[in-house]
C-alpha cells in the first residue's frame, strides 16, 4: 500500500521477480483503511507500505494489521529517513523498513529477506 501509485505499480510489479518464488500480488490499496479491507479479504503473508498516507497513516495501519493479519510480514517503504522513524514502525510492527527512493535490487532483497 502506497498513495503514489508509481511506486504501488513498481512493488507489484517487482514482486514478480524470478527470485521470489511463491510470492503473489493480491491487492494494491492507496490508502490505510484500503489496506486494512483488502487485508481482511485476502489475509496476505507479507505486506508493503508506506508511512505518509492518507485516511488512515501508516502508524495507525500498523497497529490495525497486527490484529488483523498477526502472522503477516510488514516491509515499510518510506521516505522519511530518520532513526527514530523507523524505529517507531517496527515498534508498531513492521518487520523491516526501506527508504525511498530504492533500486529494484534492495526491494527484491528486503522482499527475500521477510520470506525467512
Amino acid at each position: 500500500m502506497d498513495d503514489s501509485m508509481v511506486f504501488r505499480n513498481r512493488i507489484s510489479r517487482l514482486a514478480t521477480d524470478q527470485r521470489l518464488t511463491g510470492v503473489k500480488v493480491v491487492a494494491l490499496a492507496e490508502d490505510g483503511m484500503q489496506a486494512i479491507q483488502q487485508a481482511k479479504l485476502h489475509k496476505p503473508d507479507f505486506v508493503t507500505m508506506d508511512l505518509t498516507m492518507p485516511v488512515m497513516d501508516g502508524p495507525a495501519c500498523l497497529e490495525a494489521l497486527r490484529i488483523v493479519l498477526p502472522d503477516a510480514r510488514v516491509l515499510v517503504v518510506s521516505a522519511l529517513s530518520d532513526r527514530a522513524t523507523a524505529l517507531k514502525a517496527m515498534t508498531k510492527g513492521a518487520h523491516g523498513f526501506l527508504l525511498k527512493p530504492f533500486s529494484d535490487e534492495q526491494l527484491v532483497e528486503s522482499l527475500q529477506e521477510l520470506m525467512v
